[in-house]
């Protein structure tokens, strides 16, 4: 599959009982199948969604305690590369007697007949063999944002939520709150329409803001309570630092997708989904400040190109991050608008009185101009006086009928359909991506939607795909 790396294919037949055998020589353990791995049926309607967590601390605990206080889930098993280090006491002394392991593979074998399904909230680059493992098990799977590290994992991602029918939900809390609602009745009431331009921002600190690197980070000592190889998965082999763990991956091409990725889906998700943009024709990297082969810029600007469709105009996203790359405001912007339940980035907090706000959009459609935050913060019309004479005329918006952490216990139920499914979250994503690879190059990208494929630059088109996985890591890219 990665032999040739500027093609992205189709996923290979591959018997799972194999997949697991060939595991089992990786080290992952007794992984005779106990059960047959295929899509189970799905349960009695009354019945609680028997969920494995993988990743319970930082943001996988928030994860964990979301959709346990639905009330539509029972824990019935904690993963974790480094139990019992201090970030994951929290989950583990709520939930004492769940079993315990530190390597999903493992879980999943020993567990499987007990699991409808899966939580994911661990590294960027590391969702993908958790999920495709999990789908091919039948298992439903809710996974943090972005859905994956690459192009091509997010569009094998997709195939397989279609080819084993569960229920695939991308965590993007506002995709069921109230921006989600109000932007598809604006949109429907035509109070949004023929938009040609959006800003988008994220200006604040950032853990590598400040960083400079040379190269990988020195190896340190492996923490006894860790399992590097595990947490490494389909990554190229690196020495074990600190400053690779506990959210600082995100800083680092070879693991996360930086402040695109960890805000792009809040940012503009509603605006991607209900403008039907999927994928651009064109990436532009108008600015990378401190470009480095290994960590993110300081500071980047990228212009995203959308062409005319369904009727509407051709449309330019543009994304501004870097706590002084600060995107141009309309003159009567005011305050920001901020989602009172969201909580401020890892590091900085949000400036709500600021002229620019820390995170936020601006669109810009024929005849209105709109103001918005991040995750469910519902957009506002400027100016004020256009507000007002507009109020009598906007739709009403609905109310969410659940949160996205209880939409999607319900579509493992077969109550209602994940908002954030990863046939709506997977293009999403992988503009995200796309933005991703243009800043590591610093480049103009040109993408051909219909192939999926960039044509004018080789080494960015190689990062569709990406360095090929350790060997004993191949199989997941074959479920």
């Amino acid at each position: 599959m990665h032999s040739n790396p500027h093609q992205l294919s189709a996923p290979l037949p591959f018997p799972r009982r194999t997949f697991l055998k060939g595991m089992l020589g990786a080290g992952a353990g007794s992984l005779a199948a106990s059960t047959p791995l295929f899509a189970q049926s799905p349960r009695k309607t009354g019945d609680k969604v028997r969920l494995a967590c993988c990743g319970i601390g930082n943001r996988g605990k928030d994860d964990v305690l979301a959709l346990h206080a639905t009330g539509l889930c029972s824990i019935v098993a904690l993963c974790d590369v480094d139990m019992g280090a201090p970030h994951t006491l929290d989950v583990l002394k709520k939930f004492p007697d769940v079993p315990q392991f530190q390597d999903f593979r493992k879980m999943l074998d020993k567990m499987g007949k007990d699991i409808d399904a899966v939580s994911i909230g661990v590294p960027d680059f590391a969702h993908f063999p958790i999920a495709m493992l999990a789908m091919s098990m039948g298992k439903h799977v809710y996974v943090e944002k972005p859905m994956a590290h690459t192009f091509q994992e997010v569009e094998l991602m997709m195939q397989a939520e279609k080819k084993y029918k569960v229920a695939a939900q991308m965590g993007n809390q506002g995709h069921s709150e109230a921006n989600f609602f109000q932007f598809k009745a604006w949109t429907e009431a035509g109070i949004i329409k023929n938009v040609t331009k959006i800003t988008a921002f994220m200006n604040s600190g950032r853990r590598w803001h400040g960083m400079k690197v040379n190269g990988y980070l020195p190896e340190q000592p492996v923490p006894a309570s860790l399992d590097w190889d595990t947490w490494l998965g389909t990554a190229q082999p690196h020495a074990y630092h600190k400053g690779y763990t506990n959210g600082d991956w995100r800083s680092w091409f070879d693991f996360g997708n930086g402040a695109l990725g960890d805000w792009g889906a809040h940012i503009f998700d509603t605006a991607h989904e209900f403008l039907h943009l999927g994928l651009p024709e064109e990436i532009n990297s108008l600015k990378a400040d401190g470009p480095s082969d290994f960590i993110f810029p300081q500071a980047s600007t990228l212009c995203f190109k959308f062409p005319k469709r369904d009727g509407m105009p051709a449309l330019d996203l543009t994304w501004y991050d870097g706590v002084k790359n600060l995107p141009p405001l309309p003159d009567q912007f005011g305050d920001a608008v901020v989602d009172p339940n969201i909580p401020p980035p890892t590091t900085g907090k949000i400036d709500t009185k600021a002229k620019t706000m820390a995170q936020g959009k601006v669109i810009y459609g024929e005849g209105l101009t709109f103001k918005g935050g991040t995750h469910g913060a519902s957009l506002e019309i400027i100016p004020k006086e256009k507000a007002n004479d507009m109020a009598s005329k906007l739709p009403v918006v609905p109310k969410s009928p659940s949160n996205h952490f209880a939409n999607f216990l319900l579509a493992c139920k077969g109550e209602e359909t994940c908002r954030s499914s990863f046939a709506v979250a997977g293009p999403l994503s992988q503009v995200m991506v796309l933005g991703v690879i243009a800043q590591h190059v610093n480049a103009q990208l040109k993408f051909d939607r219909a192939s999926k494929q960039i044509t004018n630059h080789p080494i960015a088109n190689a990062l569709l795909v990406g360095p090929p996985p350790r060997k004993e890591w191949e199989s997941f890219y074959k479920l």
